[in-house]
């Protein structure tokens, strides 16, 4: 379980003009911690909060994400996805607020959290540490201590999960954008989390490997895995999830089973996945 309670986030300070932007894919945070530093073991990994910043990105957000949930996170861009779901495993830390998992406050319990909350980001290639499948996969159960034996299982089952079994040998920049995607898919799947969280998954993917993915995460899902996807855009979304919480202005605006909020997004700033063509 995923608890966010009455949180605010801000960034700028008067060293940068309050920018609330930044080179995320949701437009809406910075490129803070390199994702490169997919640790999970130091507090030097967070965003501390700062008492100059000024700029509100999230204005008292709570929300629960029960686990086994397949949830779309929705809004515009700006509107604070990701300055959200960084929040669920101490990537960024609140100014005010708490976000529990499991019952523990994250800031108490950092490994925890990321153990039960993994996080995918969009562009893969720019967090990738390794040079070829194997061990880029293998990363995050190393930094937790695992026997060899054990990594080697968890790197083969995450790896099969997403369709990329038997190819640890290969290099990440032979594979094409739908592979390099799942092969991050695979690296927080081998931490075997109880939450999986996508930022913008399917961006740059063409439509083939977005289906694919797609199919993927639904599987995962179907298995017990919770999924939180974040986009701007819902095309072949509302089918697998069972909600959708929008944000608008840092804000909750909207949240329901897809039937329910379907009919809001257009005006909440969501491209309306009717009006989507498939190419």
């Amino acid at each position: 379980m995923i608890e966010v309670r009455d949180l605010v986030y801000r960034y700028g300070d008067a060293g940068d003009g309050g920018n609330d932007g930044g080179s995320g894919g949701d437009g809406d945070d910075r490129d803070d911690g390199d994702t490169k530093d997919r640790g999970i073991d130091g507090e030097s990994r967070r965003d501390e909060p700062h008492p100059n910043r000024a700029a509100a990105v999230l204005r008292g957000v709570t929300l629960s994400i029960p686990d086994g949930s397949f949830l779309a996170l929705a809004g515009p861009n700006g509107s604070g996805k990701t300055t959200l779901v960084r929040q669920f495993n101490g990537l960024l830390e609140p100014d005010s607020g708490e976000v529990l998992v499991n019952g523990i406050e994250v800031g108490e319990g950092l490994i925890a959290a990321r153990s039960a909350v993994a996080m995918t980001f969009q562009n893969p290639r720019d967090a990738f540490v390794a040079s070829t499948v194997g061990p880029e996969v293998a990363f995050g159960p190393e930094n937790l201590g695992l026997d060899r034996s054990e990594i080697d299982q968890q790197v083969e089952r995450a790896l099969s999960a997403v369709g990329m079994g038997g190819r640890e040998h290969e290099r990440l920049t032979r594979l094409s954008g739908g592979e390099q995607a799942r092969v991050s898919v695979a690296s927080a799947l081998a931490m075997e989390p109880d939450h999986l969280v996508l930022d913008e998954p399917f961006a740059g993917l063409d439509w083939p490997a977005r289906e694919r993915l797609l199919d993927r995460l639904v599987t995962l899902h179907e298995a017990g895995t919770g999924v939180i996807v974040v986009s701007h855009d819902l095309t072949d979304l509302l089918d697998p999830v069972d909600r959708i919480v929008v944000l608008a202005d840092g804000r909750v605006a909207a949240d329901g089973p897809p039937e329910e909020v379907r009919d809001r997004l257009p005006v909440l700033g969501v491209r309306d996945p009717a009006s989507s063509i498939e190419p």
